[in-house]
């Protein structure tokens, strides 16, 4: 088999998205945040459901990097049930090289819950209990990057510093970062010999300032102290505000793409940003290219329901970068 241009790792679920009618529930703000309210102790009725199998962060980045026609493979876990058959079934469809993906005997598959009102969702979430283990790899099998994302809490210990390990023995393969929850959870230190050999790390600006320990308010502090902890570039993506980009050396801001509609539903639109800027790089591209490519398929992928379902080719992104206004450029900052 060929060599796989990135490998990437984390969990991998099936999404229900159950779309709530916009007039019967409704959300408020308090001290705590914002909510979603809904009749308590009722049978509420919602609009459709749709089951969308093989997402999750690692497994929107490894199908958008597939889209954009890179060999893409991913290491994951499913359970040995029909969820996780459908899981892999649905990978190779879209092209994701599953040959790392294992199957726990007598486990089940991780199915999540996305409760979609308006173009937000709330997600409810459970993280099976899996036997992770780092793949053997056989010099052919070995990738030219790797992108690490989300992963369950019970991987956080052995399995980290497996990866970590095989990459300090590995130099030759380039490391990309986007840290989950439980990972940023985790702690800088706790990952530092991850972030020491991290290529490229992204990650949006709350979750800057939590790795970091920076002042959200100074993006070139949050920089530079991502910078301390080894990565060689750094990505903060800042929502409506755009995206900001450090090489060590040049900093960039690049503004968002324009939406040609109100945003359909907002899943994914992270994982897209992050893929596609890490695949421009795969492909050659320099960090300002990539920078224009990356907004592009974020802004498609909140037009569809899903992750991936709105991921964009190198052909389609080009014929919409084309066609940009003259203000959708990578300036310096």
């Amino acid at each position: 088999m060929s060599q796989i241009d990135v490998l990437s790792i984390g969990d991998v679920v099936t999404d229900a998205f159950i779309k709530l009618f916009d007039d019967r529930e409704h959300t408020y703000a308090n001290e705590h945040g914002k909510w979603l309210a809904m009749p308590f102790g009722q049978k509420v009725p919602f609009e459709y459901a749709q089951v969308i199998e093989g997402v999750g962060n690692a497994a929107n980045a490894a199908v958008s990097f597939a889209k954009l026609g890179l060999k893409s493979g991913l290491i994951s876990n499913v359970g040995g049930d029909m969820y996780g058959r459908d899981i892999i079934s649905a990978l190779h469809h879209k092209e994701v090289d599953t040959r790392f993906v294992h199957i726990n005997p007598g486990k089940i598959s991780n199915y999540h819950y996305v409760l979609w009102y308006r173009e937000e969702r709330t997600i409810l979430i459970k993280h099976e209990e899996y036997d992770y283990r780092w793949p053997r790899f056989r010099a052919t099998d070995i990738p030219r990057w790797v992108y690490f994302s989300s992963i369950s809490k019970n991987a956080l210990d052995e399995y980290h510093d497996h990866v970590a390990e095989w990459l300090e023995d590995n130099p030759q393969v380039k490391f990309a970062f986007q840290p989950g929850t439980f990972q940023i959870e985790a702690g800088a230190e706790r990952l530092k010999a991850l972030y020491r050999r991290t290529e490229v790390l992204i990650l949006n600006r709350e979750e800057a300032v939590q790795v970091s320990g920076g002042s959200y308010d100074d993006v070139h502090d949050l920089m530079n102290r991502l910078h301390d902890l080894g990565a060689k570039t750094v990505v903060v993506t800042d929502g409506p505000a755009g995206a900001y980009a450090s090489d060590g050396t040049v900093r960039f801001k690049m503004p968002p793409y324009p939406d040609p509609a109100a945003p359909f539903e907002r899943t994914g639109a992270g994982d897209a940003f992050a893929s596609t800027l890490v695949a421009a790089l795969v492909k050659g591209n320099t960090l300002e290219g990539a920078l224009q490519w990356a907004p592009i398929n974020s802004m498609n992928v909140v037009q569809h329901t899903g992750a991936q379902e709105g991921l964009l080719t190198e052909r389609e992104l080009e014929e919409l970068l084309k066609v940009a206004p003259p203000w959708y450029k990578v300036e310096q900052f």
